[in-house]
């Protein structure tokens, strides 16, 4: 258990350290407050030093905080800070634009969090679980190409290039999407996704010689919808983190930050509030320098959605706490705005 001083001297250099870089040494903690003898601030930094709380540089008689260090100060001292007028305005005309699905909340959110805080973020938006299809369509390109989308409920919207069979016309591909459109929409993705490998087959095979090319294409975009999309804003951001220099090293990070998969492993499920995880407790060696502040959000009806910092250790933790609580507001308010005008919609058509 640390002492009220120890306390005050730990949070004291994590704050300076975080802000400029800079070792801390006992005169810059006198000159912030610190009630006591230089030489008595350097047995208490010496004392911290012990528990594994600081670590001292070899080109400095200051000191910086360890890994267990900012975990006592994220546990036991973080105070979040109030987040600047002109930060919150930033994020609110940033959202005060047009969107045409939920995506491209999603992907805006990533981009402006990356934005305020020059890190790298991610963002998962809510629950796909009790999507419905509200569409199927087929816009052709040219002879053989043509673009199919897949049109839901909750605004999403898959869409993918796609170069017909020879076996299959234009015509018959009409039909297959007219067939398809009449027995699943409305229906659960769930329930999509089951038919089309049970019942669907076989209505089409009634109709045509070879379905295969359309009934792959379908599997794949459902595929794509139901995938939990993690989208990443400021991926150049960790060329500036700590050990990110190492082009090895960075080259293996931005190819992780690519795969969607692995991020949403990253991001550990979480009923509520906000979580920081520091170094070795984000399970992986790529991670040992880094930090994540992970935030989820609720929309009423819609299930929950995670906003997500990656940053070195070295990240201000108070003004970064503060700031991904107010962001995380922001967006589930916007998300429910959108929620609301599909509804809304859906009730005049």
């Amino acid at each position: 258990m640390l002492t009220n001083r120890q306390q005050d001297i730990l949070r004291l250099i994590i704050q300076h350290y975080t802000q400029t870089g800079q070792p801390v040494g006992s005169k810059k903690l006198m000159e912030e407050g610190i009630d006591a003898s230089s030489a008595t601030i350097r047995n208490e930094m010496k004392a911290l030093e012990e528990l594994g709380l600081l670590q001292k540089t070899h080109s400095s008689s200051g000191r910086v905080p360890s890994i267990e260090g900012y975990r006592y100060y994220v546990d036991h001292l973080l105070q979040p800070s109030r987040v600047a007028k002109k930060e919150m305005q930033t994020i609110r005309q940033s959202f005060g634009g047009e969107f045409h699905e939920i995506n491209e909340i999603i992907q805006q959110s990533a981009t402006i969090l990356s934005q305020l805080t020059s890190y790298t973020a991610l963002s998962l938006g809510p629950d796909v679980k009790d999507r419905k299809l509200t569409g199927f369509r087929i816009v052709p390109l040219n002879n053989r190409q043509v673009i199919a989308l897949i049109v839901t409920d909750k605004g999403n919207v898959e869409s993918q290039v796609f170069t017909i069979p020879a076996a299959i016309s234009g015509e018959d591909l009409e039909k297959m999407v007219r067939i398809i459109n009449d027995r699943l929409v409305g229906e659960p993705l769930v329930t999509v996704y089951n038919r089309l490998r049970t019942e669907i087959p076989m209505i089409l095979h009634k109709y045509f010689q070879t379905t295969e090319g359309i009934l792959s294409l379908f599997d794949t975009m459902l595929g794509q919808a139901f995938e939990s999309k993690v989208y990443v804003g400021g991926r150049m951001n960790m060329l500036d983190f700590e050990g990110a220099q190492d082009v090895d090293h960075f080259k293996t990070m931005y190819t992780l930050m690519k795969d969607s998969e692995k991020l949403s492993q990253l991001l550990v499920p979480q009923d509520r509030g906000i979580q920081i995880r520091i170094g070795n407790e984000l399970g992986s060696q790529l991670f040992q320098n880094m930090s994540l502040i992970q935030a989820t959000y609720e929309i009423d009806g819609h299930g929950q959605g995670t906003i997500a910092l990656l940053g070195p250790t070295s990240m201000p933790y108070s003004k970064m706490f503060g700031l991904i609580d107010a962001f995380r507001h922001e967006l589930a308010s916007k998300l429910a705005d959108y929620y609301r005008s599909l509804d809304n919609s859906s009730e005049w058509s």
